[in-house]
């Protein structure tokens, strides 16, 4: 087995190799002075099933591309078996046409990494499930669930706790987490006029008095989460946090944070925190390194990646 990261997210490659007891294989990935990206696998690679481990997180075009010549230069390497392992997999909200003359460029995106000579790809928390129809090779999208169960029950009484989708789409995922803290659901009934705002309309459940955490699989302005905080607030709720796994965290996302009702945000470490992320005392970083570190040792020895999460 080989390890190799790009520029990302390297503390999580990192943790990946250090869980896996094996190091990262050495590889030079960098830009020239026109910003074309360079990529060249210092090390033997023939024959061996290799991971390359890559979130397509801002800058997510330069990130896709490093991933994308990475994976090239394996194929020309002759590598065995390359998966592509993508903490975070940008563009998956574009994943359906939503109005005439517009991409899918979630499909478009699964075509480049086919393309390039993927053989597999693992990932974590799709923002819509059927995107991994989108690839011609088998993906494994794992579950940070697990993860965000352990840390709630390290740090939340379970008395009270009442689980909150923000919107209609994520119930699903919000309810897994419920039934695992046999917690109470609601729901956050928002409506969107257009791209970027949001209008929080009405919350389905009695939140009155109960500690509510709010379970998404993307953060990107927060002002959805934000929103949802203020009006669970107004509806009752003693105190409101969020867990996302996907702290995208753009623009003034962090400062609308500091300025919410949330009492704290816990975001994983699929993307690589920025600075203004780590001095935010209202946002916490959970590790995933172990959960996608086992998932990789899962791959290489054949064995089930589903037995993770029964």
């Amino acid at each position: 087995m080989k390890i190799i990261t790009c520029n990302a997210n390297r503390p999580l490659a990192a943790d990946i190799a250090d869980y896996l007891d094996a190091p990262l294989t050495l590889a030079e990935v960098k830009k020239f002075a026109d910003n074309e990206v360079f990529v060249r696998i210092d090390e033997n690679v023939r024959g061996k099933d290799v991971f390359v481990v890559q979130s397509t997180s801002f800058p997510a075009n330069d990130n896709l591309m490093e991933l994308l010549i990475a994976i090239d230069a394996l194929v020309r390497a002759s590598a065995k078996r390359i998966t592509a392992v993508i903490p975070y997999f940008g563009y998956a909200r574009q994943d359906r046409k939503v109005g005439g003359r517009t991409p899918i460029s979630a499909k478009l995106v699964a075509n480049l990494i086919c393309t390039a000579g993927a053989n597999r790809v693992l990932t974590m928390d799709l923002h819509a499930g059927q995107i991994q129809g989108f690839f011609d090779v088998p993906v494994d999208n794992l579950y940070a669930v697990r993860v965000m169960e352990t840390d709630i029950r390290a740090h939340y009484e379970p008395e009270g706790l009442m689980i909150v989708s923000p919107d209609v789409g994520g119930v699903v995922r919000a309810r897994a987490l419920a039934d695992l803290l046999h917690a109470d659901l609601a729901i956050v009934d928002k409506r969107r006029p257009r791209a970027g705002e949001v209008d929080v309309m009405n919350i389905i459940g009695d939140v009155r008095g109960r500690r509510c955490i709010l379970f998404d699989d993307i953060v990107d302005s927060a002002g959805t989460l934000c929103k949802a905080a203020t009006a669970l607030k107004e509806h009752g709720a003693s105190e409101v946090s969020a867990y996302v796994t996907h702290g995208v965290l753009s623009g003034g996302a962090v400062a609308r944070i500091e300025n919410s009702d949330l009492k704290e945000l816990v975001i994983a470490d699929t993307i690589e925190p920025t600075p203004a992320t780590k001095g935010c005392a209202r946002i916490r970083v959970v590790g995933v390194g172990e959960l996608i570190g086992e998932a990789i040792r899962r791959i290489a020895n054949e064995e089930s990646i589903s037995k993770l999460f029964d």
